[in-house]
């Protein structure tokens, strides 16, 4: 009998003899302690989100690794990244690793359900609108972790949505939670994100007109104001316009473009997330350069102890993932419009090497070494306003293709091309617009496998491997120990 041991402050005790993903208290004192006052739920809280955002997830392993690998961004000599490139999902790392992923995310989930276990009991410890903020963004937590869970291991929606996906897993105790398909799943998480935007709609900080976006040293900036140290900086947490940008995420997921639409253009019409200007981005001064269009994210992982691994990653002397010359001017149609893509010309860097191909290194991570500053702080990016736009520009095309080319071309504006698209670009064409956007977009964070899979687009490599579109490359397998609980 193997056993898992948690921590999120109290101990939770996990033993996958009936299942790893049934979560039992270990001390019901503990945890009757934990949550007795406001600051025991607001440490349950940060606890989950540090976990959420440690190596095991979102700091690394959903961000920047394999994920990111079979978007085909890269070019190796290591055997094993090749294998995950070609998505072998018979490799012995990759086996491992998934069950990590796994196991973690049903982990950090169970942590979120012990908040939201007990939130309404002891709703009277609670001053002003912490109740609604803590529960609201618990709830999208659990969806959050959940949607993610399902476009790795579920089937698409758009292709089977009757298919046994996963368990959401919404209890804490000892009961099995059985396996629900593609559709009840997607039907769970909406209803959580819709009760978390519920609840944090006129009570999150982040929608009052006095909380401005800008950089921590910035005078314009209000996010560091607030007396309260928990309700500061609220794009590091699953705040209002984050759940809101997250629910226009999951209907174009299903495929209702009304409901996507309308939550993309709630964050786009709010003019909340200001488009970064071009001299934030390429300031000679590095300690004031933007290197991830900071001010556009909705919502950030801040992830200060990923520094090593990701220098390990992408920039040191050898880093492990690189790309050839050939591919990055592919991937930024450098023949075409992408010569003066601020993406191109200030996310990579051309090593050339004399005894080898010339190399580019991204820089997205790169933080300066001290005594120097950073403009911001070092994040894995969430959800973003330029996905908003693409979002937009999707969901709208069928219905009204004039304002899917607006949304468009003013994304591909703010990052410097000048080339506009015009409303009578075929749906095909469009498409594979979109499709190209989304990979210079999220270069190394790992949301181009997930609009490959969703769209069932074949993925077609830079030299022109193509792997078609199938349930074999996008459907993960589950951990051994899970694979009897889906029948």
């Amino acid at each position: 009998m193997k056993k898992y041991l948690f921590i999120l402050i109290s101990i939770i005790a996990l033993s996958s003899c009936k299942k790893f993903l049934d979560i039992q208290p270990e001390s019901e004192v503990s945890k009757e302690e934990l949550f007795e006052t406001e600051d025991g739920f607001k440490e349950a809280l940060n606890g989950a989100y540090v976990g959420f955002a440690g190596a095991n997830l979102y700091g690394g392993n959903l961000t920047f690794s394999n994920l990111d690998i079979m978007a085909q961004n890269y070019t190796f000599t290591n055997t094993d990244f090749m294998s995950i490139a070609a998505f072998d999902y018979t490799l012995p790392s990759y086996v491992s690793k998934i069950s990590v992923i796994w196991t973690n995310a049903y982990k950090q989930i169970g942590n979120v359900n012990q908040i939201l276990e007990v939130v309404d009991q002891r709703k009277s410890v609670f001053r002003g609108q912490n109740y609604e903020i803590i529960k609201g963004e618990a709830l999208a937590l659990r969806a959050y972790m959940h949607f993610d869970l399902l476009r790795m291991f579920g089937t698409s929606y758009k292709n089977n949505p009757s298919f046994k996906a996963l368990p959401y897993v919404t209890t804490v105790g000892t009961k099995t939670t059985p396996f629900s398909t593609v559709s009840e799943v997607m039907d769970k998480i909406i209803a959580d994100l819709n009760e978390s935007k519920a609840l944090l709609k006129g009570k999150d900080p982040i929608l009052a007109a006095s909380y401005v976006v800008g950089y921590a040293n910035s005078e314009k900036g209000t996010e560091l104001k607030n007396t309260s140290l928990f309700l500061q900086q609220r794009r590091h947490r699953l705040n209002y316009y984050a759940v809101t940008g997250e629910l226009a995420r999951v209907y174009l997921y299903k495929g209702d473009m009304v409901n996507s639409l309308s939550n993309a253009r709630e964050v786009i019409e709010s003019l909340k997330f200001p488009w970064t200007v071009k001299e934030d981005f390429f300031n000679d001064n590095v300690s004031a350069r933007d290197r991830i269009f900071y001010n556009e994210l909705l919502f950030g992982w801040f992830v200060p102890k990923s520094q090593d691994q990701l220098t390990g990653l992408f920039s040191n002397t050898n880093p492990d993932y690189t790309a050839t010359t050939d591919q990055i001017n592919s991937i930024y149609n450098l023949g075409t419009v992408g010569a003066d893509d601020w993406r191109y010309k200030q996310w990579f860097k051309l090593v050339k090497a004399a005894n080898s191909s010339d190399r580019f290194f991204l820089q997205k991570y790169v933080v300066n070494s001290t005594p120097l500053v950073n403009l911001h702080p070092l994040m894995a990016p969430a959800l973003r306003l330029s996905e908003m736009y693409l979002i937009a520009a999707e969901a709208s095309f069928d219905t009204n293709p004039s304002a899917a080319v607006d949304y468009f071309n003013t994304l591909r504006t703010h990052r410097g091309i000048g080339t506009n698209i015009t409303s009578t670009v075929s749906r095909t064409d469009f498409i594979g617009l979109l499709e190209g956007e989304y990979r210079k977009e999220f270069y190394g964070e790992s949301q181009n496998f997930f609009m490959h899979k969703r769209l069932n687009l074949s993925v077609v490599t830079t030299s022109g491997l193509i792997y078609p579109a199938s349930d074999k490359i996008f459907v993960f397998p589950l951990p051994v120990d899970e694979q009897s609980y889906r029948n």
